[in-house]
């Protein structure tokens, strides 16, 4: 199995491990099974060999949080020699010539650049396959391994790479990360913001271990401190396991994930009780109408033609809103005060992640818009409101399920910048409850 970001890096430092032996070791992985997962669009093989010779040279490796980790990264993001494509042939296809903030951070820290996952066009879905490719989920290849973030997902749970860089604008690392049973965090609104959709979208880490959640947090934000994962004193915990508004109905064994979890925590001394925030009715319309106009103003740079159809239908769709001005900062404002009133009287919401179970994996970008939105508006209950109010979440693996195999999860939502309450409450969750770290344990 492979090692975890932090064991890597230590043994990095001490001159236990050589940089390059890792990557190989990473590539080697790829190689041998990313045919089945799909993980990545691009693997940076000769790219990633040069970059680990490099780290292992630099004078400041005995310093370098993420000294010789091979991590993946998200295929919207500038990496110098690379073009992102945000999983779309209509895109520019022109090598950029600088990283990105994102980028250079993570070189910064001493990681290694193995490779761009895959990702849904405009990252609009919650399952992750393109025209070259389908990103599977590791425990059961026969579904998919979630979206947007599903080839980050996917390449962790896999055990091809330790860490892998996401972002979520509606769930997407946290759906992901549920699926493949995987810790994600997304950040509240703030230095992560992605800047897409109006604000929603934020850059998180997947990784096996909460530890390995902070250390990429803490270098994704620029701050060494956030790679600390505090011991919480006891915080107040609302469960909730009704799906907002819509009050569709959860699979019993993800209910029964929730009810676990709840269990473990008030045994590590948190009260926890029923409670759910006043979900106002205009919440889902305002959350809505950012899915559909965010990807419609990101489109501009691309050429509409060669779209895939339910792209095409969705960009219309959200052109549409745009006009009629349901992009209205008023309709936030009355969720996110009531998102405050309930955080007056708990510290943490706790939900299941998915509310529906994930689909199969196959190519969903072939079909209707109608038929990608009908499943992916069930499984994603939970998750998009908290983009939508700004406030930070984190998905954490609790189980597997009896018939399919697949993985449980909870979902802790905390307060905005209370990312390290939640990293640590999810820590006592894996102390408490270890989980398989990947779909090869």
């Amino acid at each position: 199995m492979v090692s975890t970001a932090a064991e890597i890096a230590a043994s990095v430092r001490a001159g236990q491990l050589d940089p390059v032996q890792v990557t190989k070791e990473a590539l080697d992985r790829i190689a041998a099974a990313d045919g089945v997962v799909g993980a990545f669009r691009r693997v940076r093989s000769a790219e990633a060999l040069e970059e680990a010779a490099a780290v292992a040279a630099r004078p400041d490796l005995a310093s370098l949080p993420l000294a010789g980790v091979p991590v993946a990264v998200k295929d919207v993001m500038a990496i110098a020699g690379e073009y992102a494509s945000h999983g779309s042939l209509a895109g520019s296809s022109s090598p950029v010539e600088e990283d990105g903030v994102i980028a250079a951070r993570l070189r910064a820290a001493g990681a290694v650049l193995v490779g761009l996952t895959r990702v849904p066009e405009l990252c609009v879905w919650p399952m992750s396959d393109t025209p070259d490719g389908i990103a599977r989920n590791p425990w059961d290849p026969t579904y998919a391994s979630g979206g947007s973030s599903g080839g980050s997902a996917a390449a962790v749970a896999a055990g091809l790479v330790p860490l892998a860089h996401g972002t979520d604008g509606m769930g997407s690392v946290r759906l992901p990360a549920a699926m493949c049973g995987l810790v994600g965090l997304k950040p509240g609104a703030g230095e992560l913001s992605e800047g897409g959709w109006f604000g929603m979208s934020v850059h998180g880490p997947l990784a096996t271990t909460v530890e390995d959640a902070a250390l990429l947090y803490s270098v994704l934000a620029g701050d060494p401190s956030l790679a600390s994962v505090p011991s919480p004193a006891a915080v107040r915990i609302g469960m909730s396991t009704t799906v907002p508004l819509l009050h569709t109905p959860v699979p019993r064994e993800l209910v029964s994930a929730v009810s676990q979890a709840a269990g473990l925590l008030a045994s590590a001394g948190h009260p926890v009780s029923p409670a759910a925030p006043r979900y106002p009715a205009t919440m889902v319309l305002g959350m809505t109408a950012r899915w559909l106009a965010g990807p419609a103003e990101q489109a501009r740079d691309f050429d509409f033609p060669r779209f895939q159809r339910r792209t095409r239908a969705h960009v219309r769709a959200g052109r549409l809103l745009s006009r009629a001005g349901v992009i209205r900062s008023s309709t936030r404002d009355r969720w996110v005060a009531r998102a405050a009133e309930f955080f007056e009287s708990h510290d943490v919401l706790m939900t299941p992640t998915l509310s529906h179970w994930p689909v199969k994996a196959g190519r969903w970008h072939e079909r209707r818009w109608l038929t990608n939105v009908l499943p992916s508006t069930r499984l994603a209950g939970f998750t998009g409101q908290w983009n939508f109010a700004g406030y930070p979440a984190i998905t954490v693996p609790v189980g597997r399920s009896a018939r399919s195999g697949l993985p449980t999860s909870v979902q802790l939502v905390g307060r905005p910048g209370e990312e390290s309450l939640l990293l640590g409450l999810a820590a006592q969750l894996e102390s408490a409850n270890p989980w398989p770290r990947t779909a090869r344990s």
